[in-house]
């Protein structure tokens, strides 16, 4: 039997319908034979990646993840963050314990500034004058070192010129007693050598006293209010040893064992006294006058 030829197919239209359908395709002989597609099993499958083996011989290890590093690696550093945290204030701690340790002061803390009642009357104020005898003038100058108008009391340094040969200079420490609230007019030490007469005596030849003279001979124990608010501040100065050797007690031609009644005048800064004692020249005049220090005045406090 004759073979038959197959019709011939165009190139162009073979092309084509590769390119629509890519399951169909042309047989040799020009029939076109429709693909068989895989099976459904064949092409869900999804290759299984299979872990990679270690390069190295030897036992398998866990590998730790970003992850797992990254909080490794944070515990570690706030694990250092804290024990550096509790060196330090431990360290910090031991430091504050020797600071205090090293600052600490045997003195209160609450300190208070000696009150004054005058510009005159403070810490480091000088005053200069004169101590007239009936024979003869000395040169005197009295420095300050403390004024405390709370407790009644200061003291400072007289230095008096030309009353010996032999020490041209005597330089004596002196307490004072101010007359108010804490002491009276009558000299309450019997070693001083006074008696209520000779108080009376000597505080009577002072003008701004004696206004309070009949007061003052009336009351026993009489004093003055609001002493720091007058004109006139009333005093007794008792010279207690040489300066700079204390252990000095007697000089020939010299003594100190008499003491001053003095009145200040806080608007004048004027001092007038009369020295006392019983063995010495009576009513020996004290007079000196404030040298100005135009307000630029240290202060000056003994523990």
């Amino acid at each position: 039997m004759p073979t038959q030829r197959p019709e011939t197919v165009p190139v162009d239209l073979r092309h084509r319908c590769l390119e629509e359908n890519s399951h169909s395709f042309f047989s040799a002989n020009g029939v076109r034979r429709q693909v068989t597609p895989p099976e459904d099993d064949e092409c869900d499958k999804t290759p299984t990646p299979r872990p990679a083996e270690p390069s190295v011989d030897g036992p398998a290890r866990d590998i730790p993840t970003p992850v797992s590093t990254s909080d490794d690696t944070t515990s570690e550093t706030e694990q250092r963050l804290s024990q550096s945290i509790s060196s330090s204030s431990a360290s910090l701690h031991l430091n504050e314990g020797n600071l205090t340790g090293t600052l600490s002061s045997p003195w209160p803390k609450t300190r208070f500034v000696p009150n004054s009642s005058s510009s005159n009357l403070q810490p480091g104020s000088v005053f200069r004058g004169t101590q007239q005898s009936d024979r003869q003038v000395y040169e005197v100058e009295v420095q300050l070192q403390h004024v405390d108008m709370a407790e009644s009391f200061l003291c400072g340094y007289l230095k008096i010129q030309g009353l010996t040969d032999d020490h041209p200079t005597l330089t004596t420490y002196f307490e004072g007693e101010i007359i108010g609230s804490k002491y009276t007019f009558q000299t309450k030490h019997p070693e001083w050598g006074s008696t209520d007469k000779v108080d009376m005596q000597h505080w009577g030849r002072f003008p701004a006293w004696r206004p309070l003279a009949k007061q003052a001979k009336t009351q026993q124990d009489f004093t003055t209010k609001n002493f720091a608010q007058r004109e006139n501040i009333f005093m007794r100065w008792k010279e207690h040893f040489l300066v700079p050797d204390h252990r000095v007690r007697t000089i020939s031609g010299a003594s100190f064992e008499g003491f001053y009644y003095i009145c200040f005048n806080q608007v004048t800064g004027c001092i007038s006294g009369i020295y006392f004692h019983a063995k010495s020249e009576k009513y020996q005049q004290l007079e000196l006058k404030h040298v100005e220090d135009h307000g630029c005045t240290p202060a000056f406090e003994f523990r």
